[in-house]
Formats: structure tokens, sequence, C-alpha cells
């Protein structure tokens, strides 16, 4: 479909955090016109009564490296495109996947060749976590090597860390900060941010240090809500580090993933004013069915802890796209490549489970009925712009490769 209109829908603002009564016009891929009322003769009309029109959604915490995997040793991992655009997911960060070994392969086989815009956190480590081993060695962390990526291709949003020295004592070969000590240093090589999945381990590394003094700011800490980090003091009140940390400017992701997301954590902090700056699935094979399911189930998740609608798109689009240092991608402007989640706000009785087996009743889920990705209909489950069957052009009733005698 080259040039088409869609009409009638609420268009969110996501600079203004409002919806607004418009129709988009697009045309060869790029927005080309946006106006409350505006018509376009001789081109397909989409009606979307009822609908919301949201710049393409932002997961900034996935796996999407579909080689990683195939091993005990390695994250099992999805394809993006199969997962990201039934979600209304047109950009997908992946975050570490791919150390420097194996990420030039990563870009050329999947980056570049993905109709879903993905871009990535490098991992610190060598192997990345197609090699979780490697995570676990301070030898492996090559931190110019890293930010020469990081600072090169365009693609590469920062560096990660994670799952360094689980469950281990440090010693001399193994520093308590080693890994993020080295994120940090090819961050601030390539000017830009970290996102750090790190466990506390008491004494040598607590989670106070992580975010108050080893982050600069700018950097994101990932999996805010699970159930290892003392957010909460014993009378279930935000902790003053916490504020402190944001104040400082450190920043937080919720990164749902398989054990990283607790209501007990996550209900009393948004209820206290607490809030993630964005929200993400950390998204890969262990919890595409549960408990992370994609980023609608935990949008409608913050749907029904309380969080305004327009709060929800903010942190899947805007705000993502900021740190990650590309506003262009948050936001719906004439000339800028036709990225639209179209969403419904269903309502009924909703359960929504957490990391820890707990349930919590909602009344509000979303839904994805229609994504674009530079104009082109990738997900499109309402058959949007198709002809009736019965009124369908004549090559609909010619089989390919059938010869008329």
């Amino acid at each position: 479909m080259k040039d088409y209109i869609l009409k009638n829908g609420k268009v969110y603002n996501s600079q203004s955090r409002c919806f607004e009564k418009q129709n988009i016009v697009v045309s060869r891929g790029k927005i080309a016109a946006m106006a409350a009322g505006i018509e376009k003769e001789g081109i397909t009309e989409i009606d979307l009564e009822g609908m919301i029109l949201s710049p393409g959604l932002i997961d900034m915490h996935t796996h999407i490296y579909p080689l990683c995997g195939s091993s005990e040793d390695t994250l099992p991992m999805i394809d993006g495109e199969a997962h990201m655009f039934q979600n209304g997911v047109t950009t997908a960060v992946d975050a570490g996947s791919c150390g420097c070994k194996d990420f030039f392969d990563f870009k050329d086989r999947f980056i570049d060749k993905s109709k879903l815009r993905i871009l990535a956190f490098i991992n610190i480590a060598h192997g990345g976590m197609v090699s979780l081993a490697s995570e676990l060695e301070p030898q492996n962390f090559y931190v110019e090597t890293a930010a020469a990526i990081a600072k090169e291709i365009k693609e590469v949003v920062g560096v990660k860390t994670a799952h360094y020295h689980v469950g281990k004592p440090f010693d001399e070969e193994h520093p308590a900060w080693a890994s993020v000590d080295a994120a940090v240093r090819a961050g601030e090589l390539a000017g830009k941010p970290v996102m750090a999945d790190v466990q506390p381990y008491l004494p040598g590394r607590s989670y106070e240090e992580l975010i108050l003094r080893r982050l600069r700011p700018g950097d994101i800490h990932t999996h805010v809500y699970a159930q290892q980090f003392h957010i909460l003091n014993e009378k279930n009140e935000i902790q003053e580090f916490m504020l402190e940390a944001r104040k400082r400017g450190t920043l937080f992701d919720l990164g749902h993933g398989a054990g990283s997301f607790w209501f007990r954590n996550a209900i009393p902090a948004y209820e206290q004013g607490f809030y993630p700056d964005t929200l993400s699935t950390d998204l890969y094979l262990h919890n595409v069915n549960g408990p992370a399911y994609g980023l609608l189930n935990v949008m409608s998740k913050y749907l029904n802890i309380g969080m305004p609608l327009e709060e929800v798109l903010y942190r899947t689009t805007a705000r993502p796209a900021e740190i990650i240092g590309h506003p262009e991608l948050g936001k719906l402007e004439v000339g800028m490549d036709a990225d639209i989640s179209v969403l419904k706000v269903k309502e009924g009785n909703f359960g929504f489970a957490d990391s820890g087996n707990a349930r919590m009743q909602g009344k509000q889920m979303l839904e994805c009925m229609l994504t674009i990705r530079a104009g082109e209909f990738v997900y499109n489950p309402m058959a949007y712009g198709m002809p009736d069957w019965k009124n369908a052009p004549e090559s609909y009733r010619i089989a390919p490769g059938v010869i008329e005698l």
C-alpha cells in the first residue's frame, strides 16, 4: 500500500503527553500530513474510530539475537519480528546479547536485514550472553574494543554489563565492581550511557553504591523492581537513597524479565510517586510465555496499577527515545518514518502475574490492532486496507502457476 490516510483515531502527542483528534496521511513510508479533519482524495482510507495512534513503541530491554541460545551457556533468545510487531513495537533495543566477538554477525545478519528497527547496547564482556561464562571473568571485559564499536556503529546506543560473578565471593582477580567500572569506562570513551544488571552482594557490592556512586547521571539501572533490590525500607517506604539517586540523574528501567518484576516492590513504589523512567520487557525465550509476555502486557500492568495511559505511552515512546539518544523515534511528525502503533484499550476482568507468581486483578488490557513500520503494515490482524473477498480484484481468483486454457 503506497499512500493512505488514517482517520478518526486519537493521536498520542508524546511531547505534550496528551491525545489529539487528528488524521494522518502516509505517503511512501513517511508521514506526509497530520491535522484535524484533513482529507486526501484518491488514496486508501483506514477508519480507526475508537483507536489510539501512538508513535511506534520502543522496548528498551530485549534479547533478539536468535543464534544466541544454542547451548546451556547461552541466554535463549527470540526472533524480534515475531514477537515485537504484535506488541506494537517498531524499535527494539537489544540489551547486551552480544559483545564485540559476535556483534558484527548480529549486525550483518539481523540488524541490517530486519524490518524491525533494532538498536543495541553492546556487552562489555567479549562473548556477551552468547557465552554467559564470559561475563564472569574480568579478562573478558574489552573496554577499548567495545567503546570503539559503540562510537562508530550508529545502531549501538550504549554499553551493557550483566550477570558478573553472581553467587561467588569476590577476590583479587574478581573485584566487586570490575564489570560496572569497565562498562562505565567504555561508556565514557564512547560518549554513551551504560545499562547495568548487577546483583547486590555484601560485603563489597551494595545497591546504594551502584546507583549513587558507580553509575553516572544518565546511566541506567535495569530490573529496579526485582526482589533483590531493597528499594523499600522496613516501613514499606521508598528508601531515601532511591530519591537521592534519581535526583543525581540515575535512570531506572523496569526490565520485567522472568524474575525481575514484583508487585510487592512496584506497587508501593508507584503509590509513593516513584515511577520507572522506562517500561520494558527483558524479553527472551524463558519469559515470552509468561510472566513478561510482551510490552503491551507490561504496559497493561501499569495501566491497572494506576498510571494514566498518557504516562504509560510516554515511558514507551518519548522517554526511552531520549535516553538512548534517538529523540526522533518517540514522536509523530511530518517528514518522519511512519512508525505507528494502533492500540485499543479493552475493558473487562483481567489477571496479571508478576515474577513471584502473584496475581493482580485489573479492568483494562491494551491490545495491538495494527503496527506500521516505515509505512508498511507489518502486523494487521484486523485486515485494515484490504478489500472484502467478494470484491477482490480478478487476480485474487487465479491460483499462481495455473494456466487457463
